[in-house]
């Protein structure tokens, strides 16, 4: 997420490190890398100008020329400058006994998919979601909505070619009454830029509808482009809040970083995958802090309980054996790709290069081979002679070599968990246990 910005800004903060003082000019430099970067990420020029300047008035406050730690003081400072430009406290839409939310934005933001995870997100929080797929003229928009609300599990009212906006009032208002539905999502037309046409239909259908929110859909892909758009679609149907999509791919980060300053508007919600599942919460300290390095716990402990993986309890390293291991890979596959777990935990998504991305392939492979095993031999490695790992090989599509690498590696493994557990620390899992 971000991960040139994220590297870019972490480069300037290390400059500072092992430092016991430092000058002025320092400061200066620091400062001038940070802007770059944030020019570089797409980053609104008003914007970055006050983020630089927000960062070396308090840097200054802090005194921080006079510090021990200079660092430290500047990262803080960074940090705080980053989650005030994200939108300082989080923010999620209000919800009443009785919802209906319109979701708006071009074709191609990941609006009618965003409609399908909001709808499964809050589904999971005990409500009763109504889909609305509402773009009167393509059909193709309609049926791409249905699969989705099957997928998940949560009907799809569909309307009808040229149907006006108030025969859809009276149907979604009959079938929300017959099925006690709480929450209406309709996913509006979308088009491939923003034309009369279009927002004209949206008005007349907010008119019709008097929607609780109205949530922007923007690709965090598109940069400042999506601000133009935000501030096109809010002065013609009235914003409440931005969803933003696709912050798992390649995004600079200058949406995100400029959509609050330059609209106004809170982000509620993040797209971070293509999975149904993969809507987060947008918090603003929690991404400052994955920016720079400094993790995400609360997020990734929240996956966590979500997958039902805290009850768990983790075998010691004596006890451990290859059908544990295939457990828990599948169990981790469950939280999200390996870069994005890495990405949360303190220090380490650091330590990956920028732009660098844990192969997923490699961990399938690594399935495979245990797939491959037998049930005894999962549980004592030590009996894969040569002819045995020859036989493994061939079914899961690896080499000798390959399973050798990797069985040295498990065994290497367990005895790191046993220094380990002297310190009363048994894995991942048990992070979440305290």
């Amino acid at each position: 997420m971000f991960a040139k910005l994220a590297g870019r800004l972490q480069e300037a903060i290390d400059h500072l490190r092992g430092r016991g003082r430092i000058t002025e000019e320092d400061l200066k430099a620091t400062l001038r890398e940070i802007r770059r970067a944030l020019m570089d990420a797409d980053v609104n020029l008003e914007v970055a100008r006050a983020f630089v300047e927000s960062v070396r008035e308090k840097a200054l406050g802090q005194k921080v020329l006079e510090s021990l730690t200079p660092a430290e003081v500047v990262l803080a400072t960074v940090y705080e400058a980053l989650k005030e430009a994200l939108g300082g406290e989080p923010r999620f839409p209000t919800l009443k006994n009785q919802n209906l939310w319109f979701l708006v934005g071009l074709q191609g933001s990941g609006k009618t998919t965003t409609a399908a995870k909001l709808a499964l997100f809050y589904k999971g929080k005990g409500r009763r979601p109504l889909l609305v797929a509402a773009d009167t003229q393509r059909p193709a928009a309609r049926e791409q909505l249905r699969i989705l609300g099957e997928k998940i599990g949560v009907p799809v009212l569909e309307v009808q070619d040229g149907e006006s906006p108030e025969s859809i009032r009276r149907r979604v208002e009959e079938r929300a009454r017959q099925e006690v539905r709480d929450l209406i999502l309709v996913d509006t037309a979308g088009r491939l830029q923003i034309d009369e046409p279009l927002m004209a239909e949206l008005a007349r259908l907010k008119k019709a509808l008097n929607p609780d929110e109205v949530l922007l859909v923007l690709d965090a892909m598109t940069g400042q482009e999506a601000l133009s758009v935000a501030k096109a679609f809010d002065e013609r149907v009235g914003v409440t809040g931005l969803i933003l999509t696709k912050l798992d791919g390649d995004a600079r980060g200058g949406a995100a970083l400029s959509a609050r300053h330059v609209t106004g508007k809170p982000i509620y919600f993040a797209g971070v995958s293509e999975r149904p599942e993969g809507l987060e919460p947008f918090y603003p300290d929690r991404l400052a802090s994955r920016i720079l390095g400094m993790g995400d716990v609360a997020t990734l402990a929240e996956k966590v309980r979500a997958a039902g993986l805290e009850a768990e309890t983790p075998k010691s390293a004596k006890e451990l054996t290859l059908e544990d291991f295939l457990k828990q890979m599948q169990n981790l596959k469950r939280l999200g790709s390996f870069s994005e777990i890495l990405a949360m935990l303190p220090g380490v998504g650091k330590a990956l290069p920028a732009g660098v991305q844990v192969d997923d392939k490699a961990i399938k492979r690594l399935e495979a081979i245990v797939l491959s095993m037998t049930p005894e031999e999962r549980k004592d490695p030590r009996i894969l002679n040569a002819s045995r790992r020859k036989r493994i090989a061939r079914g899961s599509g690896t080499s000798v070599q390959e399973i050798n690498r990797f069985i040295k590696a498990f065994e290497e493994t367990k005895a790191l968990m046993k220094s380990l557990e002297k310190n009363k620390g048994r894995g991942l899992m048990g992070m979440f246990r305290r």
